[in-house]
């Protein structure tokens, strides 16, 4: 009987299609892939280790698994990703469960790291971490309609809070001709909904092409047949070029969508952050995309309480917010990570500050956000069927508006219909509740 091993995914889509590159080497060396890593031989945990919280969901995760294995439920645990980089001489010293701590830049290696530890062996591989590959051939994780697609790998921004460059390295584009032909063979396969991502997409190309591709990129994947939606996330404020914006307003196939993360607005917190703009500079830029992109949705996120920021900074933050009105945002309270320079920064706010200022954040997103799907009844749009809440009892699915994973959804009604998972319908919203907007099927 075939070993079975499973994959726990923990973190970002981009960790996620490192895991869908290590499934396939998986499988095709003739192990059986589980999807319950509670009932499998081998289960490997594929770590996050941006911030704090990341890092204690990676910990409990592997805790969970190594009480399976004392129990005798599974036999071996694998520890990969993020903190398997980050922290790989600490992770077997002080959880001894573990069977192998696999650095990003093994991941090429995975079959023969999983041959070495069903044959009772301990492993701790950590080769350069820019040996891990950019690109290979996945098993899907995701939905058949909707898939990831990772253009580029590491990061050159250097922002002061962010342990990505010491985990990841730096910005590694892929070439173009890669990507399309990847992207080809997803749609092939029926993916209908493409998202790119990577650390910085904005920055795509510059280190190949001496340019800034992004927007050549997504024109040459608006030509892919059987492509309905491609949506772009992790883009960079002070890389949106008039060509990008352009691409974005023009091509039909590229969702009115853009995820736009900010961390702040006021000009001495955004330097310490080692970020350009102040507060006019952003609020003319969203202004020039709103003008220039109709009904386009922004997506955004802000730290509150970064070494330093003072009362009167973070109204300012509060005060940009509301008039921002950003369709969707995420406000998190800053993680101490270590390495970083910010760690060392003077003036670090206490815990209950930052959690405080984040809620305060939050809440008042919550009423912006209220408003914005007001406003939405009675108009019509084009939303993926996902699924059928059993306890809703009507099913739900995502408009444009909406990225998988970290936005909502949109609850709908079929009538007699059973719309079908993975195709498009026309919905006319007619109220919403909490985050979600509610319609039937036109």
């Amino acid at each position: 009987m075939a070993t079975k091993v499973s994959i726990v995914s923990l973190g970002c889509a981009k960790n996620q299609v490192d895991a869908e590159m290590l499934f396939y080497k998986i499988r095709e060396a003739g192990y059986e892939i589980s999807e319950d890593p509670g009932v499998c031989d081998v289960a490997i945990v594929n770590t996050c280790g941006f911030i704090e919280s990341a890092k204690q969901e990676s910990i409990d995760e592997i805790l969970e698994l190594s009480t399976l294995k004392r129990e005798g439920q599974i036999k071996k645990i694998i520890v990969t990703g993020c903190l398997a980089e980050r922290y790989n001489n600490d992770m077997m010293k002080e959880m001894c469960e573990i069977d192998a701590v696999v650095g990003i830049g093994a991941n090429n290696d995975i079959v023969a790291i999983l041959d070495k530890v069903m044959g009772d062996e301990k492993v701790q591989a950590h080769p350069d971490k820019l040996l891990m590959p950019l690109e290979g051939k996945r098993l899907q994780s995701t939905p058949q309609h909707t898939a990831y697609i990772k253009i580029s790998e590491g990061c050159d921004n250097r922002c002061t809070y962010c342990a990505i460059p010491l985990i990841r390295g730096g910005h590694r584009s892929r070439k173009m001709e890669n990507i399309i032909e990847e992207a080809k063979g997803l749609a092939s396969k029926g993916v209908k909904e493409l998202n790119v991502i990577a650390q910085d997409t904005t920055r795509y190309g510059m280190d190949l092409y001496g340019e800034y591709k992004l927007a050549e990129l997504l024109k040459e994947l608006c030509k892919i047949d059987g492509l309905k939606w491609i949506r772009v996330l992790y883009c960079y404020p002070d890389k949106i070029t008039d060509e990008l914006i352009d691409v974005i307003k023009n091509e039909d196939k590229i969702c009115k969508y853009i995820d736009l993360p900010l961390q702040h607005c006021n000009k001495d917190v955004l330097r310490r952050m080692n970020r350009s703009g102040d507060k006019d500079e952003l609020l003319a830029l969203l202004r020039k995309l709103r003008k220039e992109i109709p009904n386009l949705v922004i997506r955004t996120t802000f730290i509150a309480g970064f070494p330093g920021e003072t009362e009167e900074e973070f109204t300012e933050l509060c005060e940009f917010i509301k008039e921002a009105k950003f369709e969707r945002m995420g406000c998190f309270p800053y993680s101490i990570e270590e390495g970083t320079p910010a760690a060392t920064f003077p003036n670090q706010i206490d815990e209950d500050v930052k959690n405080h200022r984040a809620e305060i954040v939050m809440d008042q997103q919550s009423y912006i956000m209220d408003e914005f799907l007001q406003n939405q009844i009675g108009k019509e749009m084009e939303v993926v069927c996902e699924g059928y809440d059993r306890y809703a009892e009507c099913y739900f699915g995502r408009s444009y508006q909406d990225a998988p994973d970290v936005d909502t959804v949109t609850f709908f009604t079929a009538g007699e219909d059973k719309p079908t998972v993975g195709e498009f319908y026309k919905i006319k919203i007619t109220d919403f509740i909490d985050s979600s907007l509610v319609g039937e099927i036109i």
